[in-house]
């Protein structure tokens, strides 16, 4: 089973709000994932970014690997 750190959307319509989860690359985008790591909100001036940095930090110990959108974000946050 290989994981990834990615982008689920939750928001409504022209509202979109994203959740950053560990998720099996099997599932679909809004579908099963298995932990909440941040949430990511475009519309706030500026954007509002949030992880919970031991649970992403632990996630990229174990191999998960995180998705161009997400990686750029950890990077916004300095986390490695």
């Amino acid at each position: 089973m290989s994981v990834k750190l990615r982008l689920t959307r939750v928001g409504s319509k022209k509202n979109p709000i994203y959740r950053v989860v560990a998720a099996d690359t099997r599932s679909p985008r809004d579908g099963k994932f298995i932990e909440i790591v941040g949430r990511y909100n475009p519309q706030h001036e500026p954007s509002l970014i949030e992880f919970d940095e031991e649970k992403v930090r632990s996630w990229l110990q174990k191999g998960a690997q995180p998705t161009d959108p997400v990686a750029k974000l950890l990077k916004i946050k300095g986390i490695s």
